[in-house]
């Protein structure tokens, strides 16, 4: 958003509290795509206060309708472009209607916000909190408005449950391949280890190479406007040359270094986020084999 006049008198500064100390994550802007905009960190339960400094340049009178100050959350799927569907708004009165001839600073303070969903920018959708500061001023009818943003980002501990059992399943082809492969556990934190074995109990093919790639999916909109987009972040081969029976394969993973989010599922009936492993098999004529797994990744509190 921005104001809805130009050659504005008033310069607006949103500072939030203790902002230099914490964990920062970079997004792009809205405005200029190739600005960068670094974000401070907050986590669920946390309060979220700072300070507005208003200035009025060159020591000119502005008459104003009041100031206020609100915490909002939105979820913008970008097919529907011009919709923001807010799940999270929160306000504060920062000046009664008056007049302002010099610059003026604002404390506000939103304590223990409940902020139920994670920070998200995804292919057709974005999860977004800000901090935005609304001053109406009095210049004639109608009157005008000034809009200033601050973005933060929010991450979430959200703990799967305490089952996590090994995953372990089986490809076949009749007459022609059985393998089975298995993974040490269906949910990961996003600096874990994925380790797994894949045992080759029938090759009857001539299998050229096989790889082992990550699937993000996300799913936005309901029926009949549902969007499902995939991308894949990081594929890797695991075998090169042609497998006899009784080979075993050993698979390690390292999540780390890939930018991953934890799972979502149907955050505020708009979108999801899911994880596939998908085991890629192909031979020497280049037909390709496949088996795909969901697996759940979770976020950890960091040390």
């Amino acid at each position: 958003m921005a104001a809805y006049f130009f050659s504005s008198p008033i310069d607006i500064d949103i500072k939030l509290s203790d902002e230099e100390a914490r964990k920062h994550v970079d997004m792009k802007s809205d405005k200029d795509k190739d600005k960068v905009v670094s974000c401070p960190v907050y986590y669920d339960g946390e309060g979220v206060g700072g300070t507005v400094s208003i200035r009025v340049r060159d020591g000119k009178k502005i008459t104003h309708d009041g100031i206020k100050v609100e915490f909002v959350g939105t979820i913008e799927l970008f097919y529907d472009r011009g919709h923001h569907h807010e799940f999270l708004s929160l306000s504060q009165e920062l000046a009664a209607p008056g007049e302002m001839r010099q610059a003026q600073t604002f404390d506000f303070n939103f304590k223990n916000v409940e902020k139920q969903f994670e920070s998200y920018i995804g292919i057709n959708v974005k999860l977004r909190y800000f901090i935005r500061l609304t001053l109406t001023r009095r210049i004639g009818l109608p009157s005008s408005t000034l809009v200033k943003e601050r973005d933060l980002w929010v991450h979430s501990f959200r703990m799967p449950p305490d089952s996590n059992n090994s995953i372990k399943m089986e490809v076949g082809i009749e007459d022609c391949l059985h393998i089975e492969f298995e993974y040490n556990k269906s949910k990961y934190h996003l600096k874990d280890v994925i380790v797994g074995k894949i045992y080759f109990l029938l090759v009857r093919i001539k299998i050229k190479h096989m790889e082992l790639s990550i699937i993000r999916r996300e799913t936005t909109g309901s029926p009949p406007n549902q969007y499902n987009e995939s991308e894949t972040i990081t594929k890797f081969e695991i075998m090169d040359g042609a497998p006899v029976r009784g080979e075993t394969i050993p698979i390690r993973l390292f999540l780390g270094g890939f930018d991953l989010t934890p799972t979502f599922r149907d955050v505020n009936k708009k979108f999801s986020t899911r994880y596939y492993l998908n085991l890629v098999l192909i031979d020497e004529e280049n037909r390709r084999y496949f088996k795909q797994q969901e697996i759940t990744i979770f976020r950890i509190p960091e040390n």
